[in-house]
């Protein structure tokens, strides 16, 4: 049986991971784009503009909103989605300073 020892990391470093893994698909990262642009938007519009199936764009926004980088609601059989802009402010710092760590830290080249 497997151990998930995904826990056993700084809660900051499991967050960074999740929002890594939430951007590396390139219809999540076009969805963002989608939903910056709009700044609001029902989930058949984003569908009319990319080249995937509604399913497969539902599953790309439920992990989005998994990762706390959108936010949604659904309104009889309309689902309305947008950016959590707080959030992603927030990550966005995050990443950044997890980078300028790393720079911080070389010392020269290994390679």
């Amino acid at each position: 049986m497997a151990i998930n020892k995904k826990m056993s990391f700084e809660a900051s470093v499991v967050r960074l991971a999740d929002f890594a893994k939430a951007l590396s698909h390139p219809a999540r990262i076009e969805i963002l784009k989608i939903l910056a642009k709009e700044n609001t938007c029902i989930c058949g519009e984003i569908v009319a503009v990319m080249p995937l199936s509604q399913s497969t764009v539902s599953q790309h926004l439920k992990e989005l909103k998994k990762a706390g980088l959108v936010t949604g609601e659904i309104d009889g059989v309309k689902s309305c989605y947008c950016i959590h802009w707080e959030a992603l402010e927030g990550l966005s710092g995050e990443l950044g300073g997890f980078f300028k760590g790393l720079m911080e830290m070389k010392e020269g080249s290994c390679c």
